[in-house]
């Protein structure tokens, strides 16, 4: 039997594989990231492992795939169940930014357990397209883009079959197993078949992101991206080996503090040779930029009030040390006893027990926790720094796809979860539970009840 947590890390590296053959340059990513790890780990030692051991690290991966219909998605549910996945997270990228609206929501298939994440944390972001979204579609196109997609099937029967079974078991016997990861891999290659020039020409002045999803009989693997520990020293050396990388990293901006939640960036988006059916029927020659580099360096998640501090002040409303991050309960972090302060029956006095205090005196520890999920600003910046021929926006201000008189659709996480016919977790939520577990735990060693 492959158990669920060995058909997850398998299939992260055929998918790593088959991207790797697709975009050379992806290999090279990877290649330097692995150089920048080692050269952090060389100068920091254990303290470079702070938040994930360095195997850990070096096999992450998350990858990025976009569909155009509900029974799609619902459909890569089952798939990516299948290896312990599931949806977490709810993310509108068509409220991202004005000027990086993108007509997609998303989610993030990923384990939740931390057992499981640290076995292999391969998370895939993944968007549905909004057609039925008025700011970007008018009712016409939207009724002929729905009927493109009710055309194509993505995911066939058998690997439909074999996903459930392995959901239902916690994994497959070994022929099963390499069956389904063959077939969960095909379903993410790029397709030879010819697109049809006009068709998706209309679609990209709606957004390059439609047109990558709609404009195609197909859907493929976008970017997958590997983690680096020191992600400006990447962009340094990829930009020294002559790969134009987008305009800037998105996510917190350097600082003296500790790294939190997620930074990210990407070489452009390359012209990838593509076959066109032109107007009159004939075969044509040409390109397409829809398929990029990533990298990303993850930091400390963020509670709610943290994550509030930071969407309104920056990194620059947080405290600059990670004890200052835990004792003002901003960051998220598993405390311990600390066992040689707890020894003898000695605990701290309760009336005066704070997390501040029992962190400053030693009677706890506190434990980073890494930030597993996305930033939806960050996402549609990269979007919007690949997909364009300026590398600049989305959507022009003056397009009249974008329509500010209409009123967008109401998509939210409920409607979501019910598309998924699954749970959609609450990033927060986990992390919460993780967090307060270990408390409970830790103040019960101090003979303690709770803390104010």
């Amino acid at each position: 039997m492959r158990q669920t947590w060995e058909l997850r890390a398998e299939f992260a590296q055929r998918l790593s594989d088959l991207y790797g053959r697709e975009v050379p340059a992806y290999t090279t990513l990877v290649d330097v990231a692995h150089q920048v790890n080692r050269d952090v780990i060389a100068n920091l030692g254990s303290a470079a492992e702070r938040l994930g051991s360095i195997d850990r690290v070096t096999a992450e991966r998350h990858g990025a795939i976009r569909v155009g219909t509900p029974a799609e998605l619902a459909a890569l549910a089952r798939i990516f169940g299948a290896m312990g996945m599931y949806p977490t997270g709810f993310y509108d990228l068509r409220e991202a930014s004005t000027e990086a609206a993108v007509p997609v929501v998303s989610t993030a298939f990923r384990p939740k357990d931390p057992v499981e994440l640290a076995r292999n944390p391969f998370r895939v972001f993944t968007s549905l397209l909004a057609t039925q979204d008025r700011r970007f579609f008018s009712a016409d196109l939207a009724a002929r883009v729905e009927a493109f997609l009710a055309r194509r099937q993505l995911f066939g029967p058998r690997l439909l079959e074999l996903a459930d079974r392995a959901e239902a078991d916690g994994g497959l016997a070994p022929d099963a197993a390499d069956e389904f990861l063959g077939l969960a891999t095909a379903s993410f290659a790029l397709s030879a078949d010819p697109v049809e020039r006009a068709w998706y020409d209309e679609l990209s002045q709606v957004s390059a992101v439609a047109a990558d999803i709609g404009g195609v009989g197909s859907t493929h693997i976008n970017h997958l991206t590997p983690r680096v520990l020191d992600i400006d020293a990447l962009y340094a050396r990829m930009t020294g080996l002559g790969i134009e990388m987008i305009d800037k990293i998105q996510g917190p901006p350097r600082w003296a503090g500790p790294e939190v939640l997620l930074r990210q960036t990407s070489f452009k988006a390359l012209a990838e040779p593509r076959r066109f059916i032109e107007a009159d029927g004939s075969l044509g020659t040409g390109s397409l930029r829809v398929r990029f580099g990533e990298v990303e360096a993850r930091g400390i998640a963020l509670t709610r009030r943290g994550r509030a501090v930071y969407d309104e002040q920056g990194v620059a409303g947080l405290p600059a040390t990670e004890q200052g991050l835990a004792a003002e309960r901003l960051g998220v972090f598993t405390l311990t006893a600390v066992p040689d302060r707890a020894r003898d029956g000695r605990a701290p006095t309760a009336d005066r027990a704070t997390l501040a205090t029992l962190l400053a005196d030693g009677w706890l520890r506190a434990e980073p926790v890494v930030y597993e999920d996305f930033l939806p600003r960050s996402a549609a910046g990269i979007f919007r720094s690949n997909l364009t021929s300026d590398g600049s926006r989305d959507i022009p201000a003056r397009s009249a796809a974008w329509d500010i008189t209409q009123q967008g659709a109401d998509i939210h996480a409920d409607w979501l979860a019910g598309v998924l016919q699954r749970p959609l977790s609450d990033p927060h939520d986990l992390y919460e539970t993780r967090a307060a577990a270990a408390e409970r735990s830790a103040l019960a060693v101090l003979n303690l009840r709770s803390l104010p």
